[in-house]
């Protein structure tokens, strides 16, 4: 935003120094030719976002300065949130961001805390669709909303073949063998990999494996790579700035989130980091991934083994679908999800809140 905004909005970002991550511990950094003026504040019990809070720097942050808009990037039912939202002066629109697809009944305080935010802000932003069909039947309609979803980073993601050559060297296969089915994201019954594992055990065309992650099934994931040798490869605690060299190493990217009781997915961050690399997808229908998708991949009903092992054999066997894919992924990204698309579209929504403020 701070390069969207140059000569119209002087942009301050707010990041906790320190966070406790789903895969590993985030100490904040600032990036080279920083575009807006970044400030680290200390947090609390971030093992746990849901318990996290803010101290003294970030209320004087806030109250200490004369801010003309105020944008929180926390969920409206956390403490968190309930902090910004009392510490921002009542003359100062406050907008906040949520991802939530799941209609809650969350126990009290965090109930009083939504009610809270949703009375105090002149607006909201949702992540996708789904989020917006889910709020709306919570009492969201009585404030202005736009979808904003995540964007992504075309200089960082983006096809690189050299960066894929390294990789395969890396892993110690060769460019030529068979199409490299990839999966990106915590190593979870939710995310898929089970019934990834149980898919390629189907998949009847030759194919490799490249799993880019981690979590609670690893040791799961890496017994039954035993089966593969030399055609499975596990990639854990990869730096992100190492994860589309990761990427272009895929010929196709398998996301095969599963929807349960009080989760699913929300957007898919992968999927629009594949696109940008140029990896074909496949995706299931679990939450906001159609939307993500649209026409840009391929769509397999989540839990329908059969389905997913067609379509990944016929991706693997067809290199011009896994172009036709390519190219759509591509022209969705740029088209949709670039950071500066993404920055424009928060601006365009804030002033629109301003102008209604001083009207």
């Amino acid at each position: 935003m701070g390069v969207a905004g140059k000569g119209q909005w002087e942009v301050t970002a707010v990041a906790p120094s320190f966070f406790h991550g789903d895969l590993r511990s985030i100490s904040l950094e600032a990036a080279e030719g920083e575009a807006c003026r970044l400030v680290s504040v200390p947090v609390w019990f971030s093992r746990k976002v849901q318990l996290m809070l803010y101290g003294s720097k970030l209320r004087g942050l806030i109250r200490g300065h004369s801010w003309d808009f105020v944008h929180c990037w926390e969920e409206p039912f956390i403490p968190a949130a309930a902090q910004i939202a009392r510490w921002t002066p009542a003359k100062v629109p406050f907008v906040f961001w949520t991802a939530q697809n799941l209609s809650k009944q969350y126990p009290a305080p965090f109930n009083w805390i939504e009610k809270y935010c949703l009375n105090r802000c002149v607006g909201w932003l949702a992540c996708g669709h789904s989020i917006v069909e889910t709020m709306m039947t919570r009492g969201y309609g009585k404030r202005p909303h736009r979808i904003i979803p995540l964007g992504v980073d075309l200089h960082r993601f983006r096809p690189h073949p050299e960066a894929r050559e390294k990789v395969l060297k890396d892993l110690g296969w060769e460019d030529s063998g068979s199409p490299i089915v990839g999966y990106m994201g915590r190593f979870v019954p939710e995310k898929g990999v089970g019934l990834l594992m149980r898919v390629l055990d189907q998949v009847k065309s030759p194919w490799r494996a490249l799993f880019l992650g981690g979590g609670v099934m690893a040791d799961e994931l890496k017994a039954w790579s035993l089966k593969y040798p030399g055609r499975v490869a596990i990639a854990s605690g990869v730096p992100h700035d190492d994860v589309p060299a990761y990427l272009n190493t895929m010929d196709l990217l398998a996301a095969p989130s599963q929807t349960i009781p009080t989760w699913k997915e929300q957007f898919g961050r992968m999927l629009t980091e594949a696109f940008a690399c140029g990896v074909p997808v496949i995706a299931s229908s679990s939450g906001e991934i159609p939307y993500t998708v649209a026409d840009a991949g391929l769509i397999v009903p989540e839990a329908d083994e059969p389905a997913w092992s067609e379509a990944i054999g016929e991706l693997i066997d067809s290199p011009a679908l896994r172009a036709d894919y390519r190219r759509r992924g591509l022209d969705r990204v740029h088209t949709n999800y670039s950071w500066p698309i993404i920055a424009k579209r928060h601006l365009a929504f804030f002033d629109e809140l301003l102008d209604s403020a001083r009207a």
